[in-house]
């Protein structure tokens, strides 16, 4: 028998629908939850970065991940994605941006999800947290 479930709310951080994977950040706080696109009792093109959802957490060999995962009515995303943060092109000065903890983290995870062999979501939190540390000792994120 199943211990009893509660429903969270969260937002996709990221989901690569040609993988059918991704990770959604819980609004109580926390690590990010593994997203599989089986767990999706929604449009799987529903499911983008910024679209606000409510799910249920479940613990497996490999962690945290997400099931029953629904779009909220609130879904759209709270604001436009951070394309130029990514940008190679973008302005050159001697100054940067001070990044959120939440930017950083979906920064890292993204690029951290291209590296060939694939990491596991185990992995990929604890190298995000381990730069995310030396971010804040740096002065690179907001603490």
């Amino acid at each position: 028998m199943r211990g009893s479930r509660v429903r969270v709310s969260g937002k996709i951080v990221r989901f690569d629908d040609v993988r059918g994977y991704g990770f959604i950040t819980p609004d109580a706080g926390g690590d990010d939850v593994f997203l599989h696109a089986n767990d999706l009792e929604m449009e799987k093109r529903q499911a983008v970065r910024g679209a606000r959802v409510s799910f249920e957490i479940e613990e497996g060999d490999r962690g945290k991940f997400a099931t029953q995962v629904r779009i909220s009515a609130d879904a759209a995303p709270s604001r436009p994605p951070i394309s130029d943060l990514d940008d190679p092109n973008g302005p050159n000065d001697d100054y940067f941006d001070v990044l959120s903890a939440e930017e950083f983290r979906h920064l890292v995870t993204e690029k951290l999800l291209v590296i060939t062999p694939p990491l596991t979501a185990q992995q990929i939190l604890a190298v995000r947290s381990s730069f995310e540390q030396l971010a804040r000792q740096q002065g690179l994120i907001d603490s």
